[in-house]
Parts: structure tokens; sequence; C-alpha cells
């Protein structure tokens, strides 16, 4: 479902449109490099907050439209796969259109049970099929890292700049980063925190976690109105992680975590 990238022959894109901090000065006489013009002066850029779905991690086949099609026949009901991406698109616009900002398992349940009638599951059946699909979502073996996530977290780490997390969804995060083994000084997910992105307290908690202001923070995240409307409306800088190339002409976006040190002006080596 998700084929795995094929990295760069330079594991650090350096090709980028300049990403202009907004604290950047402008260097007269001469076209500055791209790393040069997205730098943050070093006593600015402090931490970098991800989402984790799409962003850091892969969900696997089990969370797919094959995934759907066998849970829907153990309810006994028949699920077209190939119906799954408009039926996905239908129950994010319904969500995003009817959702309070507040963390409620039934808007879960609700969500995947759209999906399940969209995919032909019109049925009765369709809310527990939901229900144990939801289940498959908190099983944190159903999830696995995008390649490009760990080089990309320790070029950061070897920046010292502090790792945040800040997530929508049913997971236990403390679990879900245990099982997983990854190190992050900073993980909010709104199972516990009650909020859910883009409502600005999730992004607030997860930056007195890492003792870091807005301005001293980035964000990234590969939906453009929970994480980047959501980290911006805060003064954060956000940055959009466009793998399917939907946004083509969004500012401040980049189609692999292998682009993020150049848009956040790192230099390699330094």
């Amino acid at each position: 479902m998700f084929p795995p990238m094929s990295p760069p022959s330079s594991p650090w894109h350096t090709d980028l449109p300049c990403l202009a901090s907004r604290r950047a000065k402008p260097v007269s006489g001469r076209r500055r490099r791209c790393t040069e013009a997205a730098a943050y002066p070093p006593h600015v850029l402090r931490a970098v907050l991800f989402d984790v779905d799409f962003t850091l991690f892969r969900p696997g086949p089990e969370l797919g439209p094959e995934g759907y099609r066998r849970v829907g026949e153990r309810h006994g009901l028949v699920l077209d796969p190939d119906r799954y991406p408009d039926a996905r698109t239908a129950a994010i616009e319904k969500l995003q259109g009817e959702r309070r900002l507040v963390h409620d398992d039934e808007i879960w349940i609700a969500f995947t049970e759209h999906i399940v009638r969209g995919m032909g599951g019109d049925a009765d059946g369709a809310r527990e099929c939901a229900t144990d699909m939801v289940r498959e979502w908190e099983r944190h073996e159903n999830f696995a890292l995008y390649d490009d996530a760990l080089p990309v977290l320790e070029e950061l780490r070897r920046h010292d700049l502090k790792i945040g997390l800040v997530t929508n969804g049913q997971r236990d995060v403390e679990e879900f980063v245990a099982h997983h083994g990854l190190t992050v000084d900073a993980k909010v997910g709104s199972r516990t925190h009650g909020k859910i992105k883009p409502d600005p307290s999730i992004f607030v908690a997860a930056l007195q976690q890492l003792e870091a202001a807005p301005e001293e923070a980035a964000m990234v995240g590969d939906s453009y109105e929970d994480d980047i409307e959501g980290a911006r409306a805060l003064g954060m800088r956000a940055i959009l992680l466009d793998r399917d190339g939907l946004r083509p002409h969004e500012p401040d976006r980049i189609d692999t975590l292998l682009a993020l040190p150049a848009a956040l002006g790192l230099i390699p080596g330094v």
C-alpha cells in the first residue's frame, strides 16, 4: 500500500527552493545558498515537533483497503477495496465539518464506520466492523517507521535539537514510542491530552515539555489543516510533508523527510 521511498544519491536534499526564516537577514550583492536563506540563527531553533501517522510512521496493510475487506468478512460484509480512497476522503470531509476539537473515542468509530459504509458495507454489522478496525489502529505492531525517519531524527540530534511528537488518535503514545524504541523529548497524544489538533493547547503542551517557545520550534506533519494551520496559528513555523504531491505549490513544503534538515537551514557537517 505504501511503497518504500527511493533515497536520493545524497542523504540530505540541498536543492529545495529557499525557505527563508523570518529572522534571516538578506545578503546583498549575491544570491544566497538555500541553506543560508533558510537558516535559523543558532539561538532561535531549539526543537522540532512531528506528527506521527503518515509523517514518521507508515500504517501497515492491515489498516488499508485489504485490511478493511478482511475485517468486513468477519462481520458478513462485502467491502470493495477499490472504493476505499473515495470513502476515506468523504469520511474526512464529514469529520472536518462536524468535529469539535475534543478527543472522543466515538468520533473515531463513527469516522471508520463512514468508511465501511462507503466501501459497500451499508448494512447491519457496519458499526461492529468499524469498532474492530479502530482496535487495529490501536495495535502498535501495525505501524512501521518510514525509511527516511531515523536518519533525519539522528541528524536533528546531531544539531542538539529537541524532538517532540504531537498526535491525534486512539493509541497510547507513551506505549507506542516504547514499543518502537524511539527516543524523543516530548510526546503528547490527544487521547491523554483531551484535545485534538489543530487546537492550540496540544501544541502548547508539547512545547512546555520541550521548554521551548513557539518561535523556537518547527512543526512537521502531513495534514495541512491539523498540523500546518494549527502550528502556524500559534506562531510556529510549520513544514508540510507532502509525500504524495497533493500541494505542490505550498510554501514550506517537502516531499521527503530527507529534505527537512536543508529546509530548516541545518548545514551538513556544522
